[in-house]
């Protein structure tokens, strides 16, 4: 069992696909992708965060959000993983640890 947290980001830079300073209808595209796939992932306001069982599902997931931003002439991609073995569900167990030492539930 792997369980790989994957925090990315990806949005247009170039004019041809931005709404002035807005890319919220680009990133739209990706999160209804990646609805469409089925992974578990969390959108924040600065990224998404997805977690699968594999290295090779995380980067189908980046193809995946790339092929919905392929007709902008310049896209940026940020990503950061964290890879580990005999565990699944971090996306929620995680924070659930943190709320777990903190007594309390957190902002999320």
């Amino acid at each position: 069992m792997l369980s790989v947290l994957m925090e990315f980001s990806m949005f247009p830079t170039s004019d041809d696909c931005r709404e002035g300073a807005s890319v919220s209808k680009q990133v739209s595209k990706i999160i209804d992708a990646i609805d469409a796939k089925g992974v578990s992932y969390k959108l924040t306001p600065m990224g998404t965060v997805v977690e699968t069982q594999s290295m090779q599902e995380a980067l189908e997931i980046i193809a995946l959000a790339y092929e919905q931003l392929k007709d902008c002439e310049r896209v940026y991609s940020a990503l950061k993983f964290d890879i580990r073995k005999g565990c699944s569900h971090r996306l929620d167990g995680k924070i659930a640890s943190v709320e777990e030492k903190l007594g309390r539930k957190v902002q999320v």
